[in-house]
């Protein structure tokens, strides 16, 4: 009788412990699915850089509409396209002349600030236009903000290295951006 309970308890402690070759196949399939989850990852993240630079360029044309009706002058988005950087200069008060007083290129705003922004570099830029002018291959673009609100007219064109779109437009008569993903859609 004896040997029977004893059995009976062995039988019920190799029971509740899982061997190691349980704990072995449990860790081989998380691996598995690890693996699997690896290019929805990755594209996910090539995503989020074409949001965040639409996100920041969004940002950054309103900091200069904000600027140059707050302080009543000119404000100025600054776009550097080979160095793929854009800042806003300008909207102090100015000596009266009617033009913005700009930043000295050497302080350029903090990054995530609202006051400037980097185009990553899996983004291309296809068009750059500011007043009906293709500005994508020149060493400098102004996109000018005036204190009554209205601004000059801005296209961005861009597109992912996945072939993914978009379309930035700032209205001239108001100054707020408009956006369009929709490649067929573009004029």
């Amino acid at each position: 009788m004896m040997r029977n309970s004893k059995s009976t308890v062995q039988s019920a402690k190799s029971e509740r412990a899982f061997t190691l070759i349980e704990i072995m196949v449990v860790v081989a399939i998380m691996a598995i699915v690890m693996l699997m989850s690896i290019p929805f990852v990755r594209n996910g993240l090539r995503k989020e850089s074409l949001a965040e630079a639409m996100r920041e360029l969004e940002e950054v044309c309103a900091s200069a509409r904000r600027k140059a009706i707050l302080q009543g002058s000119m404000a100025e988005i600054i776009f550097r396209p080979k160095d793929r950087t854009f800042q806003v200069a300008g909207g102090s008060p100015s000596s009266g002349s009617g033009e913005a007083v700009s930043q000295d290129a050497t302080t350029a705003p903090a990054p995530h600030s609202g006051e400037s922004g980097r185009i990553p570099d899996d983004l291309m830029v296809d068009m750059l236009d500011v007043n009906l002018s293709e500005y994508k291959d020149s060493e400098e673009a102004r996109v000018r903000f005036y204190p009554n609100g209205t601004a000059d007219e801005l296209t961005v064109i861009a597109h992912s290295v996945r072939g993914e779109y978009f379309k930035m437009s700032l209205e001239a008569t108001t100054g707020l951006p408009s956006w369009e993903r929709d490649p067929s859609k573009f004029k």
